[in-house]
Order: structure tokens, then C-alpha cells, then sequence
């Protein structure tokens, strides 16, 4: 009894093929549910809305087990919301990958011995869009084979016409805001992608370098320094010290000369230092550190660059030309040879910045560049969480996102690519700047010139929940899906992308959040929890398990290990248990659809159903409850696992077995319980669908005959609650179990029949003997029944006649066998525990692990001697 409302439907079928094959099914039924619009949403609907638009995948990528998760994940919610009768809009695209897409497009040209600056800049765009046209893109089938729900028509690029009008429009808006600027900073530098890359596109790891300590000076005004980038000292103006070290209070002010140059740099105070670390004086390079430029503000020194781009070193004298790294190991042999090493350490292991794209060692450089303030924007996103207008959940994951946008540094958006939005700025013949928006003419006259950058990918992403639906037009799709109600992503780009499309959706909507709840889910590893890798070799590609297991059962073991902000182990022997579990739910359809199971005509009343029929609805509508509670929760491990247990042990392994004899019978009782089994198949597979979309499709619309279950009513519960009944079938089962285990441990085949008396007189399982003794394989006692062992289970009695079933003596040898094992086990346990000198010795953990020993030997003892208590005599 659940409020299950219908489709009108057709005629249901009876027939399934006695095999499901994925392969047979998924492609094609896709393909069903796009052009039947299942998908599409329409802005003009009076449904409240339910939007979620998908974090754009680079259109360099394809889809890998994180995409896979995140997705299954984001289509469960908009399918169960769909079936809820909401106006669900899953919305798709791709970011253009400003970096990823460019080196793309220079590798194809470099085998043809080109460049970009060979084709010219207009060209070169011409040459990406042409990329993007036959290579990229390729995950957007893959999502398709997946079964991603999105709305297709609805789908948008980063680098589309409506997104670069938002990107030109917001840069406007922030740039007349003052919000946007230019200056001389420095900035991650990556010699082999040629740009600028943030913060947070910098990846730091432990490197194997050298730190040489240098003498500073001549005579008695000298100091050491110690550092791990001697090439850079070349660029050196001052040594810091801290203004209350005394050891170099009297060279403050003073000029020293600086080795291999003929130049003399002053000593400065300055807080930054400090005196306990290494020497207590540092060199300063303000054109290549970012503390060191901090301290060259404040002291006004001058910033000498002393590298190119590609990280060649420019000064004149020996070492020009030279790459960084050589140009290291030659100073240092230069400074060796003047006698001003004082100290070197190799192997120095220290923390070293990488590009997250090529791997290579980044280089601090200062470099005139565009920044957004972030100040204003980033206080607006963290006061959204604060004041509970946008939700992150799980809640504790908060932290972290405080954490940074609390502390978060001026942002630069400007790179030195070709392929991506041209930053909209003019440059005129006298100095002029004229930022130009998209609906104005950029200057025209001699001497004027656009900006040569781009802006970095991230920019155009963080306008995406409403740049998507048509901002800065007040489009329909705006005012129909604006706010999105949920962003669903991994806790890695809370950085990257989230807070960005938090500072810039209350910036561009006046103040209305892009999303409602941030779901944060963790990432996907291997079976042993270890991070996938190329170079661990343990990376899987989800296509493979997908031609060889099904979608469903990928998705399934996605879900089933999704535990929010928790990283997400898999491995294969999981997605074979999964499709297992496909199959499983294939053939008990197959059992109910064989067995006549109905959803035609209202369920029968309470009183007309067996205890059998009115347990399993109970069961039903809490597990609807349940689930239900899980999705809002975003729980979709607990609700994966409720429903594969609810499923696969409740109704396919209880109900469908009970529901036998029922049917054998015939009569009255089969007619009605035929009605219940098509109401639980009809809810079951609607509670799996989202999940599991492909066979819980293809088995709905053969049991029922409707049009699909992806347009289906969720199912609601009903409040039907039989406590009595579940108690009853609960005490049917202990039965079972226990004369179950019983045959088990006397080595009975799980075929074999035996001679049983059933005593049950008096108790609840009295209407059960039919089903008791089918499930047991239990034969009616004959005459010379015999009762070898007698089992009281709940109220009742099992009087078994094994004689002829078994070998007695052998079977009490081997008990014998057992028990002297255990005994002996529990002898030396005791002894360890009865030692108070161990005890004295022993870790608390080994002394635990001993009394769970004992623990296991005494329930193995007490075991043992049952079964040899239960055995006939020999």
C-alpha cells in the first residue's frame, strides 16, 4: 500500500528474455528516452523547478571514473525529482580548456614543423575551433552511455557566442567597479605553457634540490645566506635582516658587494625575517619571490628580472643564456671556486611548485598582469554560507571553504595564450586604456590596440549556473532555474570553481546565490584506497567495465560507495557484484511476470491479504520513508544500500520464495497476493530507477505496460504500517534461518529432503507450514518417522529424522575433531590471560585480540557441543 499513482498503460507483457544482456539494451533505449524529450525542459511549465547545471568537463577530456561518479550521482537527483513531478533541468557543456586545448592545437602543428606564430593569431583560433570540431567533445558520448538525463538542446561551451557575451559583460562590470585592474606583480610563472597559472593551479611536491649557503661581502662587513635558488641571486638588491638581531645591527644601512657582479646591494630591516631561521639574514629578489617582492615595497628596491620566459637566464656576463637549472649548477660552481660557499646539503628535500597541466617547475616571476579584487566578492560569498542562504554539505566540510575564501589573494585572470576570451581592453597611441563592452565599439584610429591576453579559463567557468541560462539577457530559462538548486563536486575544486561561482553569482545577480546546496562528494580511488594514477598504473577507464559489465552496474557501485565528502574506493570484483545484482533483479521480474503479478486495479484491502502480503508493504513504505530521507540527506550510499538489501534479501530472496506456495495454491489468496507482488516489483524498481535507469526501465515498462518509468510518479509512502505482520514473518524467517544452519552443519545438501514434524500449534507460524516446509526442503513424516534431532525455534518445534541422511559416526568424529581444537585454543587463551607478567607486558591491543580469542573459542566450544547434543545416536 504505497501512494503509487499510474500511467495509463498498455498491455503488459509476460515475456522477458531468460538473460539480460546490457549491451542488447542501453544504446538504443538512450537514444528512445532523448528523442521522446524525457529530458527536456520547459521554461513555460507552472512545475516548480529542479536545476542542477553539470561542473563542464575540458573539451580536451574524456569521461574517467570521477566524471562517472559525479554523474551518476547528479542524474539520480534529477531523475527522482523528475518523477516527482518538478521541472527538472540537468544542464550540460564544456569549458574550453584555455591551456589544455592550445597545447592540444601546438602539438598537431609541431608535427607538421609550425608553430602558432607560423599561422598568426586569427588563424591559429581558426585552427582550435577546427580542433574542437573533430576531436573535442568526445565525452559528451560517453556521458550518453553512461545514461546521463541531461537536457541535450540546452547545451552550452565556455567559448559559445551567449558565454562570451556574459564574460565580456561581467569584465566590463567589474572593470568600471574597479573591482578589475592591472599591475606589476609577481605571479606563477610556467616556462613551458608560456602564461601566468593561479595559486591553486600550482601543484606543490617534495623535491630533491640543494641548499648552498653564500658569503655576503668582504672583510668585516660579510654575512651568510642560504638558498636553494642560487641563479636567481643574480637579480639580488638587498640582504634582509630582522631589525632586532644584534649580530647585524651594525651593517643596517650599509652596502655589501654582491658576489660574481659588480654590484654592492644594501642591508635592510625588515620584520619578515626571521632571526632563529637558518642565519638570520636573507637575500632578497623581488622580481622572482613573492615575499621578497613584499619586502622590496617596503623598502623601495629596485626588481631586477634576470630570466626570460622560457627560464633562460638574460644578464650579461658568462651565464647568459643559459637555462635556470644549468645556469645553477655553474654559480654555484663560480661562487665554490671565489671560496664564498660556506656550506652546501645535497640531497635538500624541500617543497617545490609544479604546473598542475605540464608538470614543470614554476618559476616566481614579476610580470604586468590583470587581477580581480577579490577583497569585496570573497566576504559576499563566505557571509552566503554564513547566514545559511547556500548549504555545504556534509557541513564539516565548511571549514575548508572558509578557510579559503577568508584568506584569498587578488586573483590573476589574465594568460598568455591565443585560445580563449580576449581580455576586452584597448591600449591607445598615448597611453590611453578603454575597456569596451559587448554591446560597444571598441576604439577605431590609428595607434589603438586589444590587449594580446586572455582571461583564464576559470573566469568564464565561475559565471556558468547563470551565464548558462541566458545571462545578462532576463531570459526565461533565468527566471525559471536561477538559483540552481544544487552544485554537486568534488571537494578538490572547492577552490577552483566553487567559491568563484559564488563571488561572481552574487555579484552579476545582485545579491541572489547560484546554488542553493553545495553537495561535496570525495574522489574516486582504487580498491585499496590509493589515488589513481598513471604512474601507479591503476587507473581504470570506466568504458571498459561499461562493454563489460553494463552501465548500471557502474553506476550502482558509484552510488553504493558514495559517502559524503568521503573519497570513494572501486574495484572490479564491485562492479561484477553490482551486475550480479542487475541480474538478479532481471529474474525475479522474470519470477513475478511468470507468477501473473498485476499493477492493474486498486491494491486489496488489508484484511484480504495474507500476513505475508501485508509484511512486505509494510517493509515497502518504510523503505520508500527511507530513501527518500537518504536522497535529501544526500546520502546515496545509505540509500543504495538500503535498497539493494530491501531488494535483494526482502523481496527477491524472502517474498518471491514465501509468495511460491501462495501461487502453487492457487485460489483467492493467489489472486490477491498477485496484485501485492506487481505493487512491489512497481514501486522497487521505480525506488532503483534513478540509480539503475536501463534495466529498471526496460522491466517496468514490460510489468506494467506504461509509457517509461523515467517519466513515472516517484512513489510515496503511504503511511501502511503492518508492525504485527513484520513481527510474524520476522519470527517465520528465525525459523528458517536457524533449521537452515542447522542442515549446514550437519553437512545436509541444501536439495536434500528430510522427514519432518512440525509442531506449531498455538503460535503465529501455524498458516506457514506450507511455506516452512517448502523452503526447507522438508518431506510430511512417514511412518516410520523417527526424530533424530529436535529443534525449538520461537514457540515451535522442528522434529528432523536424519537416520539414512547422514553418517552419524563420521560426522561425530569430525565434531570431536572440531572441539578438542577449540578447547585447546580456549586452554592456551586462558593461560595468556591468567599470566600477570604478560599482562603486565603486553600492548593493550595484543591483550585485546587474546580475549577475542577466548571469546571466539567458547562460542565455537558452546557450538560444537549443540550440534553433537542434536545427533542421533550411533
Amino acid at each position: 500500500m504505497t501512494e503509487n499513482a499510474q500511467q495509463q498503460p498498455t498491455a503488459p507483457s509476460t515475456e522477458l528474455p531468460t538473460q539480460y544482456a546490457p549491451a542488447e539494451v542501453e544504446g538504443a533505449l538512450y537514444e528512445r528516452w532523448v528523442e521522446r524529450g524525457y529530458f527536456a525542459a520547459d521554461a513555460k511549465s507552472d512545475k516548480p523547478p529542479y536545476t542542477i547545471v553539470i561542473p563542464p568537463p575540458n573539451v580536451t577530456g574524456s569521461l574517467h571514473l570521477g566524471h562517472a561518479f559525479q554523474h551518476t550521482l547528479m542524474d539520480a537527483l534529477t531523475r527522482r525529482k523528475r518523477m516527482q513531478g518538478y521541472e527538472a533541468l540537468w544542464l550540460p557543456g564544456m569549458d574550453h580548456a584555455g591551456i589544455a586545448t592550445q597545447n592540444k592545437v601546438e602539438q598537431q602543428l609541431a608535427e607538421e614543423g609550425k608553430s602558432r606564430h607560423d599561422l598568426g593569431r586569427e588563424e591559429f583560433v581558426s585552427r582550435v575551433w577546427q580542433w574542437k570540431e573533430e576531436y573535442g567533445g568526445k565525452i559528451l558520448g560517453q556521458m550518453r552511455r553512461l545514461g546521463d538525463g541531461v537536457d541535450w538542446d540546452r547545451e552550452r561551451f565556455t567559448m559559445d557566442e551567449g558565454l562570451s557575451k556574459a564574460v565580456q559583460t561581467i569584465f566590463k562590470r567589474l572593470f568600471d567597479d574597479e573591482l578589475i585592474y592591472r599591475a606589476e606583480r609577481i605571479i606563477n610563472w610556467c616556462p613551458r605553457c608560456l602564461t601566468a597559472i593561479s595559486d591553486i593551479e600550482v601543484e606543490y611536491q617534495e623535491d630533491d634540490g640543494e641548499l648552498v649557503s653564500i658569503k655576503y661581502g668582504e672583510g668585516d662587513e660579510t654575512l651568510v645566506v642560504a638558498t636553494t635558488r642560487a641563479e636567481t641571486m643574480l637579480g639580488d638588491t638587498a640582504v634582509a635582516v630582522h631589525p632586532d638581531d644584534e649580530r647585524y645591527r651594525h651593517l643596517v644601512g650599509k652596502r655589501i658587494k654582491l658576489p660574481l657582479t659588480d654590484r654592492t646591494i644594501p642591508v635592510v630591516a625588515d620584520t619578515h625575517v626571521d632571526p632563529e631561521f637558518g642565519t638570520g639574514a636573507v637575500k632578497v629578489t623581488p622580481a622572482h619571490d613573492p615575499n621578497d617582492f613584499a619586502i622590496g615595497q617596503r623598502h623601495g628596491l629596485e626588481s631586477i628580472t634576470v630570466m626570460d620566459e622560457r627560464a633562460v637566464i638574460t644578464v650579461h656576463g658568462p651565464f647568459e643564456g643559459l637555462d635556470r637549472f644549468e645556469a645553477r649548477s655553474a654559480i654555484v660552481a663560480a661562487l665554490r671556486s671565489q671560496g664564498r660557499i660556506v656550506a652546501e646539503k645535497r640531497p635538500y628535500v624541500h617543497s617545490v611548485g609544479h604546473c598542475s597541466r605540464c608538470k614543470t617547475t614554476i618559476e616566481p616571476r614579476l610580470s604586468m598582469q590583470w587581477w580581480v579584487k577579490v577583497g569585496p566578492l570573497a566576504q559576499a560569498a563566505g557571509d552566503a554560507v554564513r547566514d545559511g542562504r547556500v548549504r555545504i554539505h556534509p557541513e564539516d566540510m565548511s571549514k575548508r571553504y572558509f578557510d579559503w575564501v577568508d584568506n584569498m589573494h587578488d586573483w590573476c585572470i589574465s594568460r598568455q595564450l591565443w585560445w580563449g576570451h580576449r581580455i576586452p581592453v584597448w591600449y591607445g597611441p598615448d597611453g590611453e586604456v578603454v575597456c569596451v563592452g559587448p554591446d560597444e565599439e571598441p576604439p577605431a584610429g590609428e595607434g589603438w590596440k586589444q590587449d594580446t591576453d586572455v582571461l583564464d579559463t576559470w573566469f568564464s567557468s565561475g559565471l556558468w549556473p547563470f551565464s548558462t541560462l541566458g545571462w545578462p539577457e532576463q531570459t526565461a530559462d533565468l527566471r525559471k532555474f536561477y538559483p540552481t538548486d544544487v552544485l554537486l563536486t568534488g571537494h578538490d575544486i572547492i577552490f577552483f570553481w566553487v567559491a568563484r561561482m559564488m563571488m561572481f553569482g552574487l555579484y552579476a545577480m545582485d545579491g541572489e546565490v547560484p546554488f542553493k546546496t553545495i553537495a561535496l562528494t570525495g574522489l574516486v580511488r582504487d580498491e585499496r584506497g590509493k589515488k589513481m594514477s598513471k604512474s601507479f598504473g591503476n587507473v581504470v577507464d570506466p568504458l571498459d567495465w561499461m562493454d563489460k559489465y553494463g552501465s548500471d552496474a557502474v553506476r550502482f557501485t558509484l552510488a553504493r560507495g558514495a559517502n559524503p565528502g568521503t573519497d570513494v574506493p572501486i574495484g572490479e570484483d564491485w562492479v561484477q557484484a553490482s551486475r550480479n545484482f542487475a541480474n538478479k533483479i532481471w529474474n525475479a521480474t522474470r519470477f513475478a511476470l511468470m507468477n501473473g503479478a498485476t499493477v492493474e486495479g486498486p491494491l486489496p484491502a488489508p484484511e484480504q491479504m495474507s500476513a505475508t502480503d501485508r509484511w512486505i508493504l509494510s517493509r515497502l513504505n518504510k523503505t520508500v520513508a527511507q530513501v527518500d530521507a537518504f536522497y535529501e540527506d544526500f546520502q546515496f550510499a545509505k540509500l543504495s544500500d538500503a535498497l539493494f538489501h530491501f531488494a535483494w534479501d526482502e523481496v527477491f530472496d524472502w517474498y518471491v520464495e514465501l509468495s511460491k506456495t501462495t501461487f502453487q495454491a492457487g485460489g483467492e489468496g493467489a489472486e490477491v497476493s498477485q496484485r501485492v507482488l506487481g505493487e512491489v516489483f512497481d514501486v522497487t524498481l521505480k525506488l532503483l530507477h534513478p540509480v539503475v535507469p536501463f534495466v529498471t526501465d526496460t522491466l517496468w515498462t514490460t510489468l506494467t505496460g506504461g509509457e517509461s518509468v523515467v517519466v513515472a510518479d516517484w512513489p510515496k509512502d503511504s503511511g501502511f504500517r503492518d508492525d504485527a505482520a513484520e513481527r510474524e514473518i520476522e519470527t517465520l524467517q528465525s525459523v528458517i534461518t536457524e533449521v537452515r544452519r542447522f542442515r549446514a552443519d550437519q553437512g545436509l545438501q541444501p536439495g536434500q529432503r528430510v522427514p519432518a514434524r512440525l509442531t506449531l500449534d498455538g503460535t503465529a507460524l501455524a498458516p506457514h507450514e506450507a511455506a516452512i516446509r517448502q523452503l526447507l526442503r522438508l518431506q510430511p513424516e512417514g511412518d516410520t518417522f523417527a526424530a533424530t534431532a529436535t529443534l525449538p525455534v520461537a514457540g515451535a518445534t522442528v522434529a528432523l529424522d536424519l537416520s539414512g541422511t547422514i553418517d552419524v559416526a563420521a560426522e561425530r568424529k569430525r565434531l570431536a575433531k572440531d572441539l578438542a581444537t577449540a578447547e585447546k585454543e580456549k586452554a592456551q587463551a586462558t593461560a595468556k590471560l591468567g599470566n600477570e607478567a604478560f599482562l603486565a607486558k603486553a600492548p593493550d591491543n595484543v591483550v585485546d585480540k587474546i580475549r577475542g580469542r577466548l571469546a571466539k573459542a567458547e562460542e565455537d566450544i558452546k557450538r560444537i557441543q549443540e550440534q553433537l547434543d542434536r545427533l542421533p545416536q550411533a
